[in-house]
């Protein structure tokens, strides 16, 4: 038991960290699986065996065929696919068909030349070879092609033809096969009744596959819809269809084909009840891992080099024909361009099916010689293909447009890849602040402090200004500017070239109504000159930039340094993209945060036309009382606040507070969150949400920090070294 729980942890990590490894430059993730296992097995370290380890993990891949099979019969629904029903079957024949001729034709002529069994062979032989290899090139690999469109989230006329092709696919390979199985069966000296009886045979298993698969969706719909709790339908659900799989390899039937047949049984019910789908979705993945990581240990490289010319004829012309065949068929069906194009290309991947064919070939004593050079060929395109064919999959699918990425396609980015958008928008180039449009603001007759920020890009120092200015108006205060420059550099800057460094700020501060002060300091150390500069000026806040250029790590000791000195509000600009203020989101997990929020909730609502959302995030588990309860609590905090007009609340159960907060900002401007001053111990283990949140969220964000109960503060400086404007 141990060997085995070991050798599930090394499948289940190598091959989620291939995966990642391998979305990093644009591949699928089950290549990147299957790259696992082939490092792991013999073909690579050996780390695991086949003999110690894979023979008693294939339960798991029986498993795997089993979710798969089911899940794409939910993509045989026959109301989306009435009108084309007769057109996809006929694309999918033809593409069989093309790949069973081509491949047949090719390896005809070719063989001769490959010096089998030392030239022994007659054409009769050449003959069985090319139907058995040319009945195979029919089946793809349905797991694979699956795992791609659900990891792309792929949705359109190619994704939906393509998982009904897929579907109709194998049971056009398992008969075809079955007709060439007979018929080499019969070419090689078996009797005369070897064609009949194969034909009958595979007419009957395919049927009585798809009885049991069909009884089995009938009686998962009668028993779910009764079953109220997730957890329930999962076992139910899972039970059911693990027994039905068994009980078509006990009779040597398809699982693949009752699995089909189940789920589309359920998504063509009028009920319609596919609450199973979702439930197994979030079951599958690490099944799925072991898979295909297992399906990599099962490779052998050695096997490419055995399978010689023969092989490499069969993984081209196998190519050939899907594209071919699912071209001419698309095209004489009238199908869209997206499905005539590319359809094909997608069809590449094979692998399972086609193994249990070969073995179904090893089986037969006859045709043994054949086998021999079979196996390898085959073994060595399911290596190619499996390595390939998710990368044509998805290349297909986003040249047909049908992935989520190019539904959030981003123009303002030139067309530069989603991480590298994210890159630009927190850059200088890609930062913007929107024009202030509403009622300038009027200053208070009698100023109170300062609130003071940090300015040194010019593409923030705006962004800076603004925020400060709208504090300072709350405050009733005055913003002030602090630039620090090294000692000695004072005395050799001109009155004009101090203005000018400043230019930027005063713009941006005389555009809100008010008047900014300056302080320029000489001073070795940032931080230090910072925390002097706030605590000479009894500045009611400190405003700090996030760097959009330059090391995230010199920014965090100048701003832990701050934060641990100051005893007012320290608040962080992320920057991302456009700088608005209209909508405010301010994510809470407590609310005894609203009173160290309170400052900038306050500010920012009694300006201009903002308006804010209080978002309070609950546990999952919290009952429909305690959520009235808190809104109560909420919407009583706003009035008593006199920001009841501006603000609204609400509150949301979750089990994920980051993912939440991240998806409630795609309907804001502006996010607003508060983090208290840890330790650098309980930030390693406890972490902070505002900081998660600003690698994650795609908007500006400020995030405040406040001092922890009973913090201290420094002594007082009682003068500055610098120059006050």
């Amino acid at each position: 038991m141990t060997e085995v729980t070991l050798g599930l942890a090394i499948l289940l990590t190598v091959g989620l960290l291939f995966a990642k490894i391998g979305q990093k430059i644009k591949l699928p993730s089950v290549t990147g699986y299957i790259l696992a296992g082939l490092l792991l097995g013999s073909s690579g370290l050996n780390i695991i065996s086949s003999e110690s380890i894979v023979g008693q993990l294939e339960h798991f891949t029986q498993i795997a065929l089993m979710l798969i099979a089911f899940g794409i019969g939910e993509h045989i629904e026959l109301s989306r696919l009435r009108k084309t029903a007769k057109s996809i079957g006929f694309i999918a024949v033809l593409e069989g068909v093309g790949a069973f001729l081509i491949v047949t034709v090719s390896i005809y002529l070719i063989a001769p030349y490959a010096h089998l069994n030392s030239g022994s062979w007659l054409s009769l032989d050449y003959f069985i070879l090319a139907i058995l290899l040319g009945s195979i090139a029919i089946a793809t690999a349905p797991a694979t092609i699956l795992h791609v469109t659900r990891e792309l989230r792929a949705s359109g006329p190619l994704t939906s033809t393509l998982m009904t092709v897929v579907a109709i696919n194998n049971g056009v390979a398992i008969m075809i096969f079955g007709f060439a199985l007979a018929i080499a069966s019969h070419l090689v000296g078996d009797t005369g009744r070897a064609i009949t009886m194969a034909v009958t045979t595979g007419f009957l298993e395919i049927s009585l596959a798809l009885f049991i698969g069909v009884a089995t969706g009938l009686l998962l719909d009668f028993i779910l819809p009764r079953l109220q709790r997730q957890e329930e339908m999962l076992t139910a659900g899972l039970g059911l269809l693990l027994l039905s799989g068994e009980i078509c390899r006990m009779f040597d039937l398809s699982p693949l084909l009752a699995g089909m047949a189940a789920g589309f049984i359920i998504v063509n019910k009028d009920t319609r009840d596919v609450r199973l789908f979702r439930i197994l979705n979030s079951f599958e993945p690490p099944i799925y891992v072991l898979f295909f990581t297992l399906a990599g240990l099962h490779l052998q490289v050695e096997d490419v080099g055995r399978a010689g010319w023969i092989g490499l004829a069969y993984f081209l012309s196998r190519i050939a024909g899907k594209m071919v065949g699912a071209y001419t068929g698309a095209r004489m069906t009238g199908a869209c361009r997206a499905v005539q194009n590319y359809l094909g290309m997608a069809l590449i991947p094979q692998a399972g099916v086609a193994i249990g064919l070969i073995f179904l070939i090893s089986g037969v004593e006859q045709l043994s010689q054949y086998a021999h050079v079979i196996i390898p060929v085959v073994l060595t395109t399911v290596v190619l293909t499996e390595l390939f064919g998710p990368v044509g999959a998805r290349y297909a699918l986003e040249k047909a447009g049908e992935t989520q990425e190019q539904y959030t396609h981003r123009p303002e980015c030139y067309g530069l890849s989603d991480k590298n958008c994210d890159i630009w928008h927190q850059t200088s180039h890609g930062i913007k602040i929107v024009p202030w449009t509403w009622q300038k603001l009027v200053p208070p007759t009698d100023s109170n402090g300062y609130v003071a920020f940090g300015a040194s890009n010019l593409a923030t120092v705006p962004g800076l200004a603004r925020i400060a200015t709208l504090l300072a108006h709350h405050f009733k205060a005055t913003p002030l500017s602090i630039r620090v420059v090294k000692p000695g550099t004072i005395d050799h800057i001109s009155d004009k070239e101090i203005d000018d460094l400043f230019r930027p700020e005063r713009e941006e501060v005389e555009q809100l109504g008010y008047t900014l002060e300056t302080e320029l300091i000489q001073y070795a150390g940032v931080s230090d000159a910072l925390v002097s500069a706030v605590e000479y000026n009894a500045a009611s806040a400190v405003v700090l930039g996030f760097p959009v250029e330059g090391t995230f790590q010199g920014f965090q000791q100048i701003l832990e340094t701050v934060a641990r000195h100051v005893i007012c509000p320290v608040v962080v600009v992320r920057f991302y993209g456009a700088l608005h203020t209209e909508r405010i989101l301010v994510p809470l997990v407590d609310t005894k945060e609203l009173y160290s929020l309170e400052p900038i909730i306050s500010a920012l609502s009694r300006i201009g036309e903002h308006r804010v959302t209080l978002l309070l995030l609950l546990h999952s588990g919290a009952s429909p009382a305690e959520v009235a309860e808190k809104k109560a609590e909420l919407a009583h905090w706003t009035q008593a606040h006199d920001i009841a007009m501006t603000a609204s609340v609400d509150v949301i159960s979750t089990d994920a507070r980051q993912e939440t907060i991240v998806a409630e900002s795609n309907n804001h401007d502006l996010l607003v969150m508060g983090a208290s001053r840890k330790s650098v111990i309980k930030k390693l283990f406890f972490g902070s949400l505002a900081e998660t949140v600003a690698r994650q969220c795609r908007k500006p964000l400020l995030i405040v920090y406040h001092p922890e109960n009973g913090e201290a503060s420094v002594t007082r400086h009682d003068t500055i070294p610098g120059s006050h404007e």
